[in-house]
């Protein structure tokens, strides 16, 4: 009687392992260490993505912060040389590449450096990152009047309520805070969280492009549930703003899940079936899905075969250049459903070789 208790109150928790392992075990060729290893040493030696034609794009930025994950996970010293190598002419032959700290897209760049200075403890690369950090606190002086409202009540100035700001604001103050302890910067990027899920999350938990533009557009999504389970990941588990950002990440994977296709992947625009599928968006999906499983937020029994089936399907879109096809490219908010239909799909595009490296990396973890 007692053999059988024991066996009964075990199979609860094997069914939970073998919904877990769904993660863990892939055949050839979409495995991620196979996946990710392609995709970083391609990142090694692709060109710079330059945003407005000048200065290194904020794509590039997350493609190269999720190389370097990759580097450390598979401890792979040779690839975070390589990596290392091609930002060091930064401070030198390449410098007037680096992004001006007046912008909410180029302040993103110091989060490079700071995940670069906890890799390699060089205070070049800390001085570099804090300054983008501490920027996006501090008011120019021509600052816009509604920039500077938003800084009087708290705020980054370069607050806009776009759905891309939640990755972009929050992930530069995520690694300021872990480099330096300071509770301030991890309180900024929930305090930012936090406004952005009460103004512009819909009650289905998704996100329109922007207030004005009532359309959900898979890429922008993205960075919206990427954003949410990254600092969740990084806020302590007593933070005062845990509970809110918590319920505005479960109620979007819970309906980001009825909104997964038959084959894995999401559409261009969510909710419309027949909009063409869309990797960059896709991936960022399934990443929050992995996390979530894995960080025991979200029910390993909905949630893990949802992810193994997006990771499955969005292995096929990469080609035999390592480049990430079906990319929606950079897209800026309009007021027009078919203008998002007619977006143009760029393969080897950084939007969309970045999310597929985070989703490599999570799967490892």
């Amino acid at each position: 009687m007692k053999q059988k208790l024991v066996v009964f109150l075990l199979l609860p928790f094997q069914f939970l392992l073998a919904r877990t392992n769904l993660l863990n075990d892939f055949p050839e060729g979409f495995t991620p260490e196979e996946v990710g290893k392609r995709l970083a040493y391609h990142f090694v030696d692709d060109r710079h993505e330059l945003y407005a034609g000048r200065y290194i794009h904020y794509a590039e930025v997350c493609t190269w912060t999720g190389s370097f994950d990759y580097a450390l996970m598979t401890k792979d010293q040779e690839l975070v040389t390589l990596l290392q190598n091609k930002f060091e002419p930064f401070f030198t032959s390449e410098k007037a590449l680096l992004p001006p700290m007046n912008h909410i897209d180029y302040n993103m760049f110091g989060g490079l450096a700071l995940r670069l200075y906890q890799i390699t403890k060089d205070k070049r690369y800390l001085d570099m990152g804090m300054e983008y950090a501490d920027t996006k606190w501090t008011v120019p002086e021509n600052a816009k009047p509604e920039e500077k409202a938003w800084a009087e009540k708290g705020y980054s100035w370069q607050t806009r309520l776009w759905i891309d700001d939640m990755y972009m604001i929050t992930t530069v103050q995520a690694e300021a805070y872990k480099v330096t302890g300071d509770s301030k910067y991890i309180d900024r990027a929930a305090k930012e969280m936090v406004l952005y899920l009460d103004e512009i999350q819909r009650p289905n938990g998704l996100f329109y492009h922007a207030p004005d533009v009532p359309y959900y557009w898979g890429r922008g999504d993205g960075w919206m549930a990427v954003g949410m389970a990254d600092l969740l990941r990084n806020l302590p588990e007593n933070h005062k703003d845990r509970p809110r950002i918590m319920k505005g990440y479960l109620t979007m994977m819970e309906n980001l899940k009825k909104y997964q296709r038959p084959d894995g992947i999401w559409g261009q625009l969510i909710d419309e079936p027949d909009s063409w599928a869309e990797t960059s968006g896709s991936a960022m999906f399934t990443y929050a899905f992995i996390v979530g499983v894995k960080q025991g937020w979200l029910n390993a029994n909905e949630y893990a075969p949802a992810a193994r089936k997006a990771w499955l399907a969005l292995i096929p879109y990469i080609d035999e250049r390592n480049n990430v096809t079906e990319v929606c490219i950079g897209t800026g908010k309009k007021n027009d459903k078919q203008y998002y239909y007619d977006r143009p799909r760029l393969a080897g595009d950084f939007h969309g070789q970045a999310p597929y490296l985070w989703c490599a990396v999570a799967l490892m973890e």
